[in-house]
């Protein structure tokens, strides 16, 4: 019998593929082109990196949609609800909405083999397409040469930061992995590149495919005015730039999307301050996001979880230090660089606490203990949330703050908490 609600939708869909993740195209296109698909959008704006893809999504859709532009995204994966990660002018579609995408999706797929993350974003494509958008900003869901959302011509290709992720899957170097994520770069098209130092995988196709781009500290530059804001610089613009969301990194993301929107011509005609008022509402949950809740501490969400990610945590850490205590509640899974991670943040941490994931992959508490022996000193361990939050009502006081971090389940999990103030 075919799914009729959300919910039974996803449950089968994961049963479609005997493997979670299976990278390659040809399965998704095949599909795809039963679908008879129109352009997604009059614009695609694709976004693969390690770090700061999200960020640099929010960004994007903000300013677009502030500047009056029919603007759907795609990304991946949800925090609260499955329907996050389809948004059209910033709000996330409905039940009805996916449900019918599916089915179309189904009827289309035969016997064709689909993983959830294919099925799902040939529903996300039909979704955006039927809503006739100016701008869709695709979020790469892994790598980027052999990732589903590749199947689709982006008219800017949006790099992020190259890091360590994933390696089981991309490779073992930032080389490599730079070679994975430069896969979503078009023949002679716009491209930005907003990694400081990027491999040299991404450099020489930017050059061999002779794309149109913009790279950080050669074509773009930006400089801190004080804590919240930053002067930019592009090749026709500068600009005085205010930052929505917390965070030193933040000033990295929000200048490559500065750069994309000048490469596309976004710009002209616009005033400094209205470009500016245009990113003023942005924000991504999940990423250092302070949220409402009943403890008397600062409670902090942030989905992190590899090392260049803890080093921006670190930073910001640090810029608390003398106002209180920091603890951090750090959920993992299995194939992440959990030693590293911590270490990283071990200095501005007084208080590690270690949260059981039990899900596919996920590690338990005790498992996460016993990597970080010899790291952290008697961590405390919970096999819930309620229980961490429960000792942490009982513990914290109101200069503390609580860092929930390491994985997106670890976030989601405490955004569903009953001491979290959020519906």
């Amino acid at each position: 019998m075919q799914p009729q609600t959300l919910d039974e939708w996803l449950a089968w869909q994961q049963g479609l593929h005997v493997k979670n993740i299976s990278l390659g195209l040809e399965r998704v296109k095949e599909v795809y082109q039963r679908l008879s698909p129109k352009r997604i959008a009059q614009k695609v704006i694709t976004v693969a990196g390690t770090n700061g893809k999200g960020s640099t999504v929010a960004y994007y859709e903000t300013w677009l949609k502030n500047q009056g532009y029919r603007v759907a995204s795609y990304t991946s994966p949800h925090l609260w609800r499955y329907n996050e990660r389809v948004k059209l002018n910033l709000q996330p579609v409905t039940d009805s909405q996916l449900c019918i995408a599916f089915e179309k999706v189904e009827r289309a797929r035969k016997k064709t083999e689909l993983t959830y993350f294919e099925f799902g974003t040939l529903a996300a494509f039909i979704i955006i397409s039927d809503f006739k958008a100016d701008f869709a900003i695709l979020e790469i869901g892994l790598g980027g040469r052999l990732d589903a959302v590749n199947i689709i011509d982006p008219d800017l290709s949006h790099i992020t930061t190259i890091g360590l992720d994933h390696q089981e899957w991309l490779g073992s170097t930032r080389e490599a992995i730079g070679y994975e994520k430069a896969g979503i770069l078009r023949s002679q098209g716009l491209a930005i590149c907003n990694d400081p130092q990027p491999p040299q995988s991404v450099l020489a196709e930017l050059q061999r495919l002779q794309c149109r781009f913009m790279s950080l500290g050669h074509d773009y530059h930006f400089d801190w005015m004080n804590q919240v804001q930053i002067h930019w610089q592009g090749r026709t613009r500068d600009l005085n730039i205010d930052l929505p969301l917390l965070g030193k990194h933040q000033a990295q993301n929000i200048s490559g999307v500065l750069a994309g929107l000048e490469l596309m011509g976004c710009f002209e005609g616009k005033t400094a301050e209205s470009i500016n008022q245009g990113f003023a509402d942005a924000t991504c949950p999940g990423r250092l996001q302070s949220i409402p809740s009943a403890l008397k501490a600062t409670l902090l969400l942030d989905v992190g979880h590899n090392p260049d990610a803890a080093i921006s945590l670190a930073d910001y850490l640090n810029q608390q230090s003398g106002q209180g205590r920091v603890f951090v509640l750090l959920g993992m899974l299995e194939d992440k660089n959990t030693v590293e991670f911590v270490e990283i943040l071990n200095d501005v941490v007084d208080e590690w606490w270690l949260l059981s994931l039990n899900m596919p992959r996920g590690l338990s508490a005790s498992a996460l203990a016993q990597r970080l022996e010899g790291v952290v000193r008697k961590p405390l361990q919970f096999d819930s949330i309620e229980k961490s939050m429960a000792h942490a009502m009982s513990s914290l006081d109101n200069q503390d703050i609580l860092l929930v971090t390491g994985s997106f389940m670890t976030v989601e999990a405490a955004l569903k908490s009953t001491f979290v103030n959020l519906k």
